[in-house]
């Protein structure tokens, strides 16, 4: 449950930085001459279409993370990937914004959004949807950090219902964008980029401290390191034909 916590929070503040890479596309969004009621069930299908592909990418990375854990390396690839979160902060600065991670996949960024202009010449629900789905592909800092939690949940459905939380908490802002325009004043946008990166640090702290295992509640709980048990059934033993022998391995 504290995982879902976690990702309905990336969700919600950092929906601000959405605006950024999203917004564009939310204000052209083909809604058309609808109804109020029409223009908010395409809004929210625009929406739910990009859950969806976030949904898969959890699926994948919780896969992952599954397997990374059943191959004893949950710890190191916790304090990796808080190691990659703090870096992808500390990397722009340090070059001040000339190199950003989103700048590296800008090409298939492009060939993306192109298809959403065929998309975006007729009004139509499923045209919306479309649109939802192929934009939850897009590059974007606030989805790695999204992606490297569902990693960490180490499983496929959790993995599915973290970066689904995690969509349906950019909504709000997604939606008021599309329906009232850019309401979201310049000062606040500046406001809550400033507390983005912070709040992206300390998630990379946090990561970083259940790696280590240091036996803080809550934070960084002691690691329970799978040990091999094998429990065998033997029956008609020479000494007990009716005792069941429990053999161990440690």
């Amino acid at each position: 449950m504290t995982d879902l916590y976690t990702a309905l929070t990336i969700g919600l503040i950092g929906s601000f930085h959405c605006i950024g890479m999203c917004g564009p596309i939310a204000v052209a969004l083909p809604v058309g001459n609808r109804s109020w009621a029409g223009k908010v069930a395409g809004v929210l299908l625009y929406n739910l279409g990009r859950a969806a592909t976030y949904g898969v990418l959890g699926a994948a990375f919780g896969l992952l993370g599954k397997g990374i854990q059943m191959a004893g390396f949950q710890q190191w690839a916790s304090i990796l990937i808080g190691v990659v979160m703090i870096l992808s902060v500390l990397f722009p600065m340090l070059f001040r914004g000339k190199i950003s991670i989103d700048q590296l996949l800008t090409g298939y960024a492009a060939r993306l959004i192109s298809k959403f202009r065929k998309l975006f010449g007729k009004a139509t629900y499923k045209n919306l949807l479309v649109i939802g789905l192929l934009n939850g592909l897009l590059p974007c800092g606030l989805v790695y950090v999204a992606v490297a939690g569902a990693l960490n949940t180490n499983g496929v459905l959790s993995g599915i219902a973290f970066m689904v939380v995690f969509g349906l908490g950019t909504i709000p802002v997604m939606m008021s964008v599309t329906l009232l325009g850019n309401v979201i004043g310049q000062k606040l946008r500046k406001q809550m980029n400033h507390i983005i990166p912070v709040f992206i640090v300390m998630l990379g702290i946090i990561f970083i401290l259940r790696g280590l295992s240091l036996g803080i509640p809550y934070i960084s709980p002691k690691s329970q390191m799978l040990t091999p048990e094998k429990e065998m059934k033997v029956k008609g033993s020479c000494c007990s034909p009716d005792k069941t022998m429990e053999v161990r391995d440690f």
